[in-house]
């Protein structure tokens, strides 16, 4: 080809270079090996479903895997992991191209497309995402070694990773600036880097002889260590290159509050003990871990230095099953009982206080980059303590056994559910003629908690107030089982659902209201798998309708300075951040501020989990969340969640701050505004 066309000789002085086909057989055969063998422990798990709604799924796979939707929420981590994400991307695409036209275009069609304006746009492209490859990299290793973030580990092949990175980009930089040492064609400034390095080289005085023999040399060993970078890499963490699409395509497309249901008469096993007991999915996820550390950052028990860390967990279970997995296959292969191993996965690789310190949050899922699922995880092992152990802390035995015999996890008699409408008119669906548009599911906190009632009266003065049609269950309501699934008591849980739906299915309503979003939760995500399939409203929600249809009327200005504290299971785990906040900024002198963590970022009271009925060891997770709203100076901290409100309280009094500031439910506020009394 004439010299006059941009354009560049593939393989330029390069003698032998058929041999490079051999080391890249080799260095896949290496990789394809590594990957063939976690395949294998992957399918040590059982079955799990997770093939539906495949377009849905390849979009997922765009927005989050190609796209970095998740990975760009966080600034610096986010920005570094673009700039080498998509550096090594561009210049994989132009190593691709080169070998399409070196290997088939050319020798089968002499057709030579790496030319003219093409070739020199494509050679513009390859240099400016190298020098971002490289600038990412940099940010990678000034991170971890003068930042050095809280969750972020440090450990020795991070270093030798980062090194790598470095060594091939330069070095590929290093072989293109001495090519265009040597040839000096006219066209290479469209190749900036690549040209001032050349510039450099001939500035020297070192002979063109001289300056090829060093190309040769450098071109062996980028090829070499690029190779061995490629063989290396499902032996080490990055191996989520390749496992993360996989698992983010794989993801749960089930609603984000929902944990699985145990077949209770069928099921060996309850709950998970082995890596036999969780799925492949499960399985996969401990290989999609980049170790970044958001769930970590996120979580509220790391935040508060409990036992818990995301992060820590999933590396543990990754390791445990490096370790036991090839000896469960072995005992499989052979025919063998597989439940044992030598080394215990509950106890010992993962200690139960561990277990215990998860609130459910949802913030470790919702950080997580690659959507790796924790809490079901957590849950499966706590359904193994309680169900097959009898191993849990002490405290909950009691809860157990007033959810069982009471109904309720504070013990008092179903007879008292009703107490709280004293000097109410509030209608019992047992003496309601017809269908009512709202069934009012008062909860158990609702009914026997003095601060929820309060809540429960006043959600009951704005609908009369309104001319809402609805009714309670009143002493017929049980509690809908929440703390007892998210403690691992899946047998009390399905008793009180089964219980629940069956009542439920007694009268006429066309939606269940609740002021607990944890009820809301387990409503909407959870009972439709016992035939409960109902319309649920959270109490927020119909207010901010009742406010925007003119229902009620706010009449009175309350003066004061509101922050809002999210629910993990309103907004988390339902996607409810909207309505609570719009019947806030309708609240006459009403001045919303939000805090640093709200929304989707929001942190956790530290009663999720059904950790509201266990002891909890300072630093309290209630306590660093007051600590967050009393940077705001607000006269109140508005919460739309009885567990929320009794933490937040309680925070607000142990801090001694019950001066500056106070805990009211959203409804509290409407009542206030309407001018009636609590």
């Amino acid at each position: 080809m004439p010299q006059s066309v941009p354009t560049r000789e593939i393989y330029w002085n390069i003698d032998g270079h058929g041999w490079m086909y051999l080391f890249v057989v080799l260095a896949l055969a290496v990789f394809f090996y590594r990957f063939y063998q976690r395949y294998r422990l992957w399918k040590i798990g059982g079955a799990d479903r997770r093939l539906d709604q495949v377009g849905r799924r390849f979009k997922l796979v765009l927005q989050y895997a190609l796209g970095q939707g998740r990975i760009v929420k966080v600034r610096y981590p986010g920005l570094m992991h673009v700039l080498i994400f998509s550096g090594f991307l561009v210049l994989f695409i132009g190593t691709v191209l080169v070998g399409i036209q070196v290997d088939f275009t050319q020798p089968l069609f002499s057709v030579v497309f790496l030319k003219n304006a093409f070739y020199l746009y494509f050679s513009l492209f390859l240099d400016v995402f190298g020098i971002l490859a490289i600038g990412g990299v940099l940010l990678a290793i000034f991170r971890r070694v003068v930042l050095r973030p809280r969750n972020l580990s440090n450990r020795g092949q991070d270093a030798l990773i980062l090194g790598l990175f470095l060594l091939i980009l330069v070095t590929g930089f290093l072989i293109e600036g001495l090519r265009i040492a040597v040839l000096n064609p006219g066209w290479e400034r469209w190749s900036p880097l690549g040209w001032v390095l050349g510039q450099g080289f001939r500035a020297t005085g070192v002979s063109l002889a001289t300056l090829g023999n060093w190309h040769v040399y450098l071109w062996w060993f980028h090829l070499l260590i690029s190779l061995v970078f490629i063989a290396y890499m499902p032996y080490s963490k990055l191996f989520h290159i390749f496992t993360s699409p996989l698992n983010i395509f794989f993801q749960s497309l089930e609603p984000k509050g929902k944990l699985n249901t145990l077949d209770l008469e069928e099921s060996e096993t309850f709950g998970a003990s082995s890596l036999t007991h969780f799925s492949w999915k499960e399985l996969l996820d401990r290989d999609a871990c980049t170790e970044c550390g958001r769930c970590s950052d996120a979580c509220p028990a790391t935040n508060t230095d409990k036992p818990l860390s995301p992060k820590d967990l999933i590396v543990a279970l990754r390791d445990h099953l490096t370790l036991v997995g090839p000896e469960l296959q072995a005992k499989r292969q052979a025919g063998e009982e597989i439940e044992g191993t030598s080394v215990a996965m509950v106890g010992e690789t993962v200690a139960e206080d561990v277990l215990w310190s998860c609130t459910t949050c949802r913030a470790c899922m919702e950080a997580c980059p690659v959507f790796i699922e924790h809490i079901p995880k957590i849950v499966e092992m706590r359904r193994h303590l309680v169900l097959e152990e009898s191993r849990f802390p002490s405290e909950l035995t009691t809860s157990f056994k007033n959810m069982e015999v009471n109904g309720n996890p504070w013990g008092i008699s179903a007879e008292d559910r009703e107490k709280w409408t004293e000097g109410l008119s509030v209608p019992r669906m047992r003496e309601v003629e017809g269908e009512v548009d709202y069934l009012f599911w008062v909860g158990c906190a609702g009914a026997f908690d003095a601060r929820s009632q309060k809540v429960s009266r006043a959600m009951v003065q704005i609908l009369n107030a309104a001319g809402v049609k609805y009714a309670i269950l009143g002493k017929e309501e049980t509690c809908t089982g929440d703390p007892a699934r998210r403690l691992g008591n899946e047998y009390l849980f399905q008793m009180m659902a089964e219980q629940n739906v069956e009542t439920l299915g007694q009268y006429k309503f066309k939606k269940i209201l609740t002021i607990c979003p944890h009820c809301f939760n387990t409503f909407t995500n959870e009972y439709p798998d016992f035939g409960g399939h109902y319309q649920v409203v959270h109490h927020t929600e119909l207010l901010d309708e009742l406010i925007r249809e003119g229902k009620i009327t706010l009449k009175k200005s309350l003066n004061k300075k509101v922050t809002y504290h999210d629910s993990c299971y309103l907004g988390r785990h339902n996607d409810i951040y909207q309505a609570p906040r719009a019947v806030l900024k309708a609240l006459p002198g009403v001045e919303l501020q939000e805090m640093p963590r709200s929304f989707e970022n929001g942190f956790c009271c530290g009663a999720g989990g059904g950790r509201m009925w266990m002891e909890e060891h300072h630093p309290k997770v209630n306590h660093n969340r007051v600590d967050e709203a009393a940077g705001l100076q607000p006269d109140v901290v508005s919460t739309a969640c009885p567990f929320c409100a009794t933490m937040i309280a309680d925070g607000i009094n142990e801090t001694a701050r019950e001066e500056q500031m106070a805990n009211q439910d959203i409804a509290l506020l409407v009542l206030e505004a309407l001018e009636l009394k609590a």
